[in-house]
């Protein structure tokens, strides 16, 4: 038997020394992993070393952040880096780090790079833009689905419920790599909080914005609904039933504003969970699509059911008012505040008719499939014939409307749930109005028409015009007119003058509605006005109104002749509203002339309008002071000329013109302008 020869004592030293450092690294290894069992670990470890780690931690209010992700050139391929496209992804947050609820947070990100969206998740763009959506001027995001962001201490710290994430892709210009294309700045947009400057560090930006001591917050109420909301027109999206599959609702559409006004609306929204429109009162959608459902997602759900009598599967509907005919349907109307063919007035005019209602019943898809699963559209959008543009938030939960009983008892009935959309009326852009206004004077013969394009250009209109040329002043008789009929007599007034004409001539306004504010005198004691509003279209407007907003010699105002006019209160100060007097509330379309060959003749409302001196003695009419600063026609801001008339130096040399004068300068121009005529 051999016997085994023993191991040296160094030798025997390592091996022992080797077998501990194998126990010991086992040991830390199970530590480790039961420590990452536990909920920590390399997560954890991951978001400790982003840069907005601290503050986060620090923060007693709401903590935002901007994070750029990555971004690959877009076709074409430029060498011009500032007019170079990229694809670019984003991931904004916001968290609630209050001990209290954060309600209908919105989350304002500053681009500053020709941004471009194309799709946002976990929210939505406040104004409702329809993708892909122009943000270079920064753009402003409202929670959706998850709209109220909850606090940590009812929540155990619940991050699916205290913390939204928003993912966001688009196109942006000008920033060539390494450059990071970072916005201007980030905050929330909610009142009553304060956001410092943010933190700007690589691809992250970061802020954490507190609540303003200063600032007042009415008076709390019982509920944990926001307050609702005030605007020019405010939308109520009431839940009447709730069934596990559907539900019934009602929309009701109010008109605030004091000029504000709708005719013949539509109203369109974006059906986010796969909703349809079943059944309809007081309303109904342009296309009413029932056999085209079948092709529609609801369809591989809901297999056996007739969509034949269904009103829309649309994802974006456009619904109309019923016509006045229909009130009393007992199928599709009987509802009331309903069918008024879109016609909604300022409270002002008719309490009555500034209200709209109507009902639906909305199916739903799966996983909404139980009373509770309650989500109202969004992007909501509203318009009408010749009426202001409106710029629509996103809808709020609200306390439940309460609705009184239908039998007459004094009982009341809340709804299941309730929204609201505040939509307010802007000042439409350049180019982008509905009607226009021109300015003459009594101490000048010519009037300056309305601006070139001033209700926009485009296509084949500018092919033989030119839309950036100023407008051409014409004799007054010319306003009368259609544009297309003016050439000639634009041509006679410029040789008459003296003036060069330009090649090719200025573009049309190409307004459908008109106005002419012409200063007729001025006495000691005062001066007037004449108003000339001039249908274009074959439209007849109905319940019209107007509003003339003037400077500082508005007390002055004494009284309108024709029209019904009033003085308006706050916050439309220094304005005078006009209505048709009983009668006198329809507003004629264009007719024909008398022979074919005639000119088409425009319809026309005209007063005149008188001031007085006493409490402006130092009015000048001469220098342009008789001109009003804006002017309103059903609600819509019109274009007003770029110059005024000025008092012309022959007038000042020679008084006012002469009886023979005016007759012979009428004769010459028709004399040029036949003339003309034949030339062309």
């Amino acid at each position: 038997m051999v016997e085994a020869v023993p191991m040296p004592l160094r030798r025997r030293w390592r091996v022992h020394l080797f077998a501990a450092a194998v126990v010991l690294a086992v040991v830390t290894a199970a530590r480790a992993q039961d420590y990452n069992n536990g909920g920590g670990g390399g997560d954890d470890d991951d978001e400790n070393d982003k840069p907005q780690f601290k503050a986060q931690e620090a923060c007693n209010g709401a903590f935002l952040s901007y994070t750029f992700m990555e971004r690959t050139k877009e076709y074409p391929h430029l060498k011009n880096a500032t007019a170079q496209a990229y694809a670019f992804k984003a991931q904004a947050t916001v968290l609630n780090a209050m001990t209290e609820d954060l309600k209908a947070w919105q989350m304002f990100v500053g681009f500053q790079h020709k941004e471009i969206l194309v799709s946002v998740g976990g929210a939505v763009l406040l104004d409702g833009t329809d993708f892909p959506a122009n943000v270079s001027g920064g753009a402003t995001f409202a929670g959706y689905p998850m709209a109220d962001l909850l606090n940590s201490i009812e929540t155990a710290g619940d991050m699916t419920q205290i913390q939204v994430q928003i993912d966001i892709t688009g196109t942006q210009f000008g920033i060539k790599p390494p450059g990071m294309p970072m916005p201007k700045t980030i905050k929330l947009a909610n009142p009553g909080f304060r956001c410092p400057a943010p933190t700007h560090k690589d691809s992250v930006m970061y802020v954490c914005c507190v609540k303003d001591p200063t600032f007042k917050t009415k008076k709390a109420n019982s509920t944990r609904y926001l307050p609702r909301q005030k605007g020019d027109l405010t939308i109520a999206y009431d839940v009447l039933q709730a069934f596990g599959n559907k539900y019934m609702a009602q929309v009701t559409i109010d008109n605030w504003s004091p000029i504000g006004r709708l005719d013949n609306w539509n109203l369109t929204w974006e059906w986010k969970r796969g909703e349809f429109i079943e059944n309809m009162r007081g309303a109904y959608t342009l296309l009413k699509e029932g056999p085209a459902c079948v092709y529609s997602p609801a369809a591989s759900y809901y297999k056996d059911f007739d969509f034949t009598p269904v009103y829309s599967c649309e994802k974006r509907p456009v619904i109309v008012d019923l016509p006045p005919e229909r009130e009393k349907d007992t199928a599709v109307g009987n509802l009331r505040f309903c069918c008024k063919n879109g016609t909604l007035l300022p409270p002002t005019m008719d309490e009555s008719k500034s209200r709209a209602m109507f009902q639906l019943t909305v199916y739903k898809l799966p996983p909404d499939l139980n009373r509770t699963a309650l989500y109202p559209p969004q992007n909501w959008k509203i318009a009408g014939k010749l009426n202001p543009h409106y710029v629509c938030g996103q809808p709020i939960r609200v306390s439940p409307m309460e609705f009184p009983d239908p039998t007459g008892l004094m009982s009341s009935t809340p709804a299941v749930a309730s929204w609201q959309v505040a939509c307010n009326i802007t000042r439409p852009k350049k180019r982008a109005s509905k009607c226009c206004v021109s300015f003459s004077a009594y101490y000048n013969d010519s009037t300056v028409p309305c601006n070139t394009c001033a209700c926009g250009c485009g296509g084949n209109d500018t092919a033989m015009c030119n839309q950036n040329a100023h407008p051409i002043l014409l004799p007054s008789e010319a306003m009368l007119v259609p544009f297309d009929n003016r050439t000639a007599k634009a041509r006679a007034w410029a040789k008459i003058k003296h003036w060069r004409v330009p090649n090719p001539m200025p573009c049309g306004d190409n307004c459908g509605l008109s106005i002419n504010w012409h200063v007729m005198n001025n006495y000691k004691s005062g001066w007037s006005v004449r108003l000339t509003i001039f249908n274009w279209q074959d439209y007849t407007f109905k319940d019209w109104f107007a509003a003339v907003t003037m400077g500082d010699h508005y007390s002055g105002y004494e009284n309108v002749y024709s029209f019904n006019g009033t003085r308006m209160g706050a916050p439309f100060n220094n304005t005078i509203f006009m209505q048709g007097l009983p009668g006198l509330a329809y507003l004629e379309p264009i007719t024909d002339g008398k022979t074919p060959d005639d000119p088409r003749v425009p319809g026309k409302q005209q007063s005149v309008i008188s001031f007085k001196k006493k409490d402006a003695p130092n009015i000048n009419i001469p220098k342009g002071e008789g001109f009003p600063k804006r002017v309103y026609f059903d609600g819509e801001e019109c274009a007003l000329p770029e110059t005024i008339p000025r008092v012309s130096s022959a007038r000042r040399r020679s008084g006012p013109a002469s009886l023979l004068h005016l007759v012979t300068g009428a004769a010459i121009i028709m004399i040029v302008a036949v003339v003309d005529s034949f030339c062309l």
